[in-house]
């Protein structure tokens, strides 16, 4: 054995140093600390507390539900007009999408503008991104219209359609609002990463076949998502495909498409793409009127109301039979829409170098749709596209939100009878080429190449959304997410570690080529906390180690193991299942000649080991700071007296001198 660097599994510690077994804690102190670092791990109440008065400390929680109250006393001429240039700039893009996206969602498109009025106004007050820019979006869209149109027909039953839609948008805003503040916020962090791409994926190719029913200009058609129903109700109605629609469809997305590329090869132009679905409804419109295409098959969007939102609360449906409908739709698609919001929050915060709280986020987002459910608006979010433009068009502030909610304001009291003629076949344009730009191919490729498993999860809720329908490509994607946490924490990894060479360190021997095993010692390291879902597959897993080491070692003719050292650094904690394992263990080695030493174990392992008497029976003289520290010990033993004789605590302790 060599001395040499120290390292924190390596011989870090001073010779004969002893494990300390921390003073017991009062139980309301240790459930306090617990509960704090478990729901309150930011201590988003630090500002607070420091704060002397009573008045300070209430002007200092208004600045942490309201954020704006952090930004408006400073807010500059120049800060306004770059908000307002950006403001303005979503505006142009919000319209449109807001009309679209309203269709998607079988709502009336008139509502879509609504949804673009009062809840940016909600979170620029509640808000704690500069950049998100809310409205609504196509994925949340499409739920509410798959989910609901499955019990009611929106065209049947358009009032009690709608009624539902605003009570699934409330009960939507409760939940969220719920979790923020609840601090339930990381309940999101199920939605992995590779969950959402290949939902954001699927979604958006469902979306696209939808709107093959505006480009073909076909008038009835399937309310199934599925792709094989899609394409069976398109085939299957070759005789009513609209020429004229198809022409003027597929001349505005080639237009849009082009558009988002010059836009994308120089981003300094990105307002070219962003003006490209106002313009492509101004053009459709002037088109339209001029060749009164409208009496040749080209639908058009129709009269639209004038006027703000009208109030909505008596709309709300909160009674049989349609209540747990409205609960459940507001359930599923308040998780994407907060999923999908706060992780383009996060995306343009880390971008400008500022962070954003996830629970509060929650809050203003939950708030703003509860108001909006009041006030005539449906489901609305920061979505990627419109949140992209704003930041784009170098937005300072939540300021943006503002302007582009004043700009829509004046759209719904004087512009919207130039709407009349806009054709369905240019809305469906402008969401295809939107939902081009969510089919992530590059971060499934990505996700194939760093973990075969996330991508089995990406393409599972792909093709459960695509193949299915969205409900069940979210049950696929999360069911495979949880079942994959599960086998992490029931089937923790073990292996085995070696010396590195003229060191103290020990490193994982199938990956450090050069680490050698020490004579009657077996060091495992175990990267996982002991709880009862894995405490008898690490007892089975141990045992297995140490069988094939004692095979391996007849084989050569070596010594055979005579102490097993557990690398108990990644154990972060460990349950009364736990403790038993490591009971039968130590009694099932001594059976075998062996000894059982501990090395690196935390403080709470310690205080769980002592309590329970475990730390008794394995002997504290075996439990060592670092495992350079413990497997020295036991070559000591190995070497200067008679194997399975084990030596005092003083005398192992002294080994290290």
């Amino acid at each position: 054995m060599g001395g040499g660097s120290a390292e924190a599994n390596g011989g870090g510690s001073a010779a004969g140093a002893r494990v300390p077994v921390p003073p017991a804690r009062p139980f309301l102190d240790t459930f306090r600390a617990n509960l704090k670092e478990t729901f309150f791990p930011d201590d988003p109440f630090r500002s607070v507390v420091r704060e002397r008065g009573a008045a300070r400390r209430t002007l200092a929680a208004l600045r942490y539900f309201f954020p704006f109250l952090e930004w408006a006393p400073a807010y500059t001429l120049g800060a306004f007009k770059a908000d307002l240039i950006a403001g303005i700039t979503i505006a142009s893009l919000a319209i449109p999408q807001g009309i679209s996206y309203a269709k998607l969602a079988n709502l009336p498109p008139i509502l879509g503008l609504y949804s673009s009025f009062v809840p940016p106004l909600v979170y620029a007050l509640m808000g704690s991104s500069k950049d998100l820019a809310v409205g609504t979006v196509a994925v949340a869209s499409l739920l509410i219209g798959s989910m609901l149109s499955s019990e009611v027909s929106p065209t049947e039953n358009p009032a009690l359609y709608l009624h539902l839609a605003l009570t699934a948008t409330f009960f939507a805003g409760v939940f969220q609002a719920s979790l923020g503040l609840l601090r339930l916020g990381f309940i999101v962090d199920f939605l992995s990463h590779a969950t959402i791409v290949g939902f954001m994926g699927g979604a958006a190719t469902v979306v696209c076949l939808q709107q093959l029913k505006g480009i073909l200009g076909l008038e009835r058609f399937t309310t199934s998502t599925d792709v094989v129903s899609v394409m069976d109700s398109v085939f299957s109605q070759t005789h009513q495909w609209r020429w004229e629609s198809v022409v003027l469809g597929s001349g505005f997305l080639f237009f849009l498409l082009v558009t988002r590329f010059i836009s994308k090869r120089r981003p300094k132009l990105f307002w070219i793409s962003a003006a490209a679905p106002l313009t492509s409804v101004v053009l459709g419109s002037v088109l339209v009127y001029l060749t009164h295409a409208e009496n040749h098959g080209i639908q058009v969007i129709g009269y639209l109301k004038k006027g703000l939102n009208p109030p909505s609360v008596t709309s709300l449906q909160f009674s049989p039979p349609y209540m747990m409908l409205a609960l459940k739709t507001g359930i599923i698609t308040g998780v994407i829409a907060l999923a999908e919001g706060i992780a383009v929050g996060r995306s343009f915060a880390m971008f400008k170098n500022y962070n954003i709280d996830g629970n509060k986020e929650m809050i203003a987002i939950g708030t703003m749709n509860v108001v909006g459910s009041f006030t005539s608006c449906y489901l609305t979010t920061g979505p990627f596209s419109r949140s992209a433009v704003n930041y784009n068009a170098g937005c300072k502030t939540a300021m943006s939100n503002v302007v582009m909610s004043l700009a829509v304001m004046l759209t719904l009291l004087f512009l919207t009878p130039l709407f009349h003629y806009t054709p369905l076949v240019v809305l469906s344009a402008i969401i295809i080429s939107a939902m081009l730009g969510l089919i992530d191919y590059q971060g499934a490729i990505h996700l194939w190449q760093v973990d075969k498993v996330d991508f089995c999860v990406c393409m599972g809720a792909y093709l459960g959304v695509v193949f299915g329908s969205v409900e069940i490509g979210l049950v696929v994607a999360v069911s495979i997410s949880i079942l994959r946490v599960m086998l992490f924490i029931a089937r923790p990894r073990t292996t085995v570690l070696g010396n590195v060479p003229n060191t103290m360190i020990y490193r994982r021997m199938d990956q450090y080529t050069t680490a050698q095993t020490v004579p009657g010692v077996l060091v495992l390291r175990i990267d996982a906390p002991i709880y009862f879902t894995n405490a008898s597959y690490l007892r089975e897993r141990i045992s297995r180690w140490i069988d094939e080491e004692e095979e391996r070692t007849q084989g050569k003719g070596e010594m055979g193991v005579q102490y097993v050292v557990l690398d108990m650094g990644a154990v972060g904690s460990i349950d009364t299942s736990g403790t038993s394992m490591l009971d039968e263990l130590k009694k099932k080695l001594e059976r075998r000649g062996m000894q059982i030493v501990l090395a690196n174990p935390g403080s709470e392992i310690m205080k769980k080991l002592d309590s329970s008497k475990v730390l008794e029976l394995i002997g504290h003289e075996w439990i060592f700071p670092t495992v350079g520290e413990a497997v020295s010990s036991c070559d000591y033993v190995l070497h200067s007296h008679k194997p399975g004789v084990v030596m005092d605590s003083a005398a192992a302790r002294e080994s290290m001198v």
